[in-house]
Formats: structure tokens, C-alpha cells, sequence
């Protein structure tokens, strides 16, 4: 294992340390201690959350694009922003780009817990000692990093169909999820499905500060409960620690997710990441990074504690099935 003992899945455990092992040795061990369970139970999480607050996640991403284009409708805020989909479109327009949000939130989500669960597993291995904050945010950055790579192509799809306007006089671009999906490949190809993922990468330090929060809240709260520290809460104590760990990540890196949604927009060209960012900054200040904010916070620390709720109590119980 590296100096600071960085739980990454192919490191050696400090006792085989000198001792050659294969790299496919390695992965074998890692996939043992893959657990479908945390998988069905971070897809149910996601999936109940985003169903329910999908129309924040609307409303949140219109703000973060609104760059003064003359396409764009314009709000005088977030209430102003409902009612006026609500009376152009109804519910329907509320939940337009629902299907690949939830998609992507319970394919995210599963994936997440899925590789962060057994990259812990695989850093524990033969360890009396606790994982450290740093080590807790490592293992959440890799699992990161390895879901983006599998979801990116859904994010981009579900920015797309939330962007679609009544007042766009091109018309409806896209169907569905999967028309948008085609289209997008055909038209931009795989660097299509694909945008966004650079400041999508960095967005994996959200998820990293998150869970490395989420571990240390539960940790130290259960240490001064003289309990176990993988011991199970009760649901109010897994609302406070996700809201509290969501609410830390979100006012940290918000400003990538304005960056990764500009350049997902089918309605604006930049060149690049760099480009969005000289631009939202020349035209818009500093408070163009933080446009869509108070939306998100209000729309992701529920569906964080929804999420986490969840997923805490169903693994619990599968895990517990298995034993």
C-alpha cells in the first residue's frame, strides 16, 4: 500500500508488501469483496429521490444555462420558474428529462456504493486499524471516477432534454432518451455523449468530500455512542449526517456543475471547459458559477437523506439475509 495507504484497488496490503503478486491476483481479490446488494440498494435510493424531486433538478439546471440567450425563457425566480412550465406544459413539462435522470441517479448511485463499498472492502483487507478521512476520500474519487465513465452518456442526454424550450422555434430536437442518445451519436459522435466529462471528472471530488464527511459523521457519532463503527442508525440519524455531508460538498464544488451544464447545452458552442469558464466569468461575475444554487441545495440535500435512507436500511437488510 502507498505511504499514505491510498485504498486503491490494485495496492498491496502492507503484510504482502515485497511479495510479487499479478495484477490478475489482484483484481480476483478486489472482486470478492464485490457485494450486489449494495448495488440493488443504491439503485433504489436513487431512484425513489429522483422521482420525487426531479422537477428541482429542472428548474436547477435552466438556472445554471441562463446565459441571456433570447431562446431562453427568463424567471424572476425558482416559484416563478414552476408555475411557468406548470401553465405552459403541465406536469409533464415539470418532469421533462425524468427518464434518464432517473436512469442516470439509479445507475449512479448503484455504481457509486457498488465500487466505493468494495474498494473499502479491498483497502480493510487485512488491516485491524479504521480507514482515515483521506483514505475515505480516495476510495469515494475512484468510485467516482469509474461511474462517470459508465454514465456520462445519460447526463448528457438528461441535460439535453431538460433544455428543450416551448419558445425554441427549431422545435422539439429530441423525443425521448433514447432519440437523444442516437442523435447525439450520430450528429456529434462519441465526443458527444461525452461532453462535459472533464468538469464532470472534477465533480467526483463532490461525491469524494461527501462521503468522506458521511463516513467521519457516522464514525465519530457512533465512537461517542461507545457503539461499533459500521453500527446501523436510526432513520433521523441518517437524515442529519447526509444533509450535513451533502450540504458541506455542494457549497464546495458547486461551480462545476454550471461548467458541465453549459457545456452539455445544445444551444451554446464553447471550445472547452477553459472556454465556459472565461466566458461565465466576463459576462456574468462570479455569481454566474453559483446560478441554479439555492434549487440545487434544496432539491439534492432531500434526495441525499431519501438516498442514503434507503440505501442504508435496504443493504442492511439483504446484507443481513446473506449472513
Amino acid at each position: 500500500m502507498s505511504p499514505v495507504g491510498s485504498p486503491t484497488p490494485l495496492s498491496v496490503s502492507p503484510e504482502r508488501e515485497g511479495t510479487p503478486v499479478s495484477v490478475t491476483a489482484r483484481l480476483r481479490r478486489f472482486f470478492s469483496h464485490v457485494r450486489y446488494e449494495n448495488l440493488v440498494a443504491g439503485v433504489t435510493g436513487g431512484v425513489i429521490s429522483t422521482m420525487v424531486l426531479h422537477p428541482l433538478d429542472l428548474v436547477k439546471i435552466r438556472f445554471a444555462v441562463s446565459d441571456g440567450l433570447e431562446l431562453r425563457p427568463k424567471y424572476n425566480g425558482m416559484l416563478h420558474c414552476i408555475r411557468s412550465i406548470w401553465r405552459a406544459e403541465g406536469l409533464r413539462g415539470l418532469y421533462q428529462g425524468v427518464t434518464p435522470n432517473v436512469w442516470g441517479a439509479g445507475a449512479s448511485w448503484g455504481l457509486y456504493f457498488f465500487f466505493y463499498n468494495a474498494i473499502k472492502a479491498y483497502a480493510r483487507e487485512d488491516r485491524r486499524s479504521e480507514l482515515s478521512a483521506s483514505e475515505h476520500l480516495i476510495a469515494a474519487a475512484q468510485a467516482g471516477g469509474m461511474t462517470l465513465c459508465l454514465t456520462n452518456p445519460i447526463w448528457v442526454t438528461k441535460t439535453r432534454l431538460v433544455l428543450q424550450y416551448n419558445t425554441d422555434h427549431s422545435g422539439r430536437q429530441y423525443r425521448g432518451m433514447l432519440d437523444a442518445l442516437v442523435k447525439i451519436y450520430r450528429q456529434e459522435g462519441v465526443a458527444g455523449l461525452y461532453r462535459g466529462f472533464v468538469p464532470g471528472l472534477f465533480g467526483t471530488s463532490h461525491g469524494a468530500l461527501q462521503f468522506m464527511a458521511y463516513e467521519e459523521l457516522k464514525r465519530d457519532y457512533n465512537k461517542y455512542r461507545s457503539r461499533a463503527s459500521e453500527a446501523k442508525l436510526n432513520p433521523l440519524e441518517y437524515l442529519s449526517m447526509a444533509a450535513l455531508s451533502k450540504v458541506f460538498a455542494v457549497s464546495t464544488t458547486y461551480p462545476y456543475q454550471v461548467v458541465r451544464a453549459r457545456l452539455q447545452d445544445q444551444h451554446t458552442t464553447y471550445s472547452g471547459a477553459l472556454d465556459v469558464i472565461r466566458r461565465t466569468w466576463r459576462n456574468e461575475g462570479m455569481r454566474g458559477f453559483y446560478k441554479g444554487m439555492l434549487a440545487n441545495l434544496l432539491r439534492v440535500t432531500p434526495a441525499c437523506c431519501i438516498t442514503f435512507v434507503v440505501y442504508e436500511n435496504m443493504s442492511h437488510l439483504l446484507l443481513d439475509q446473506q449472513a
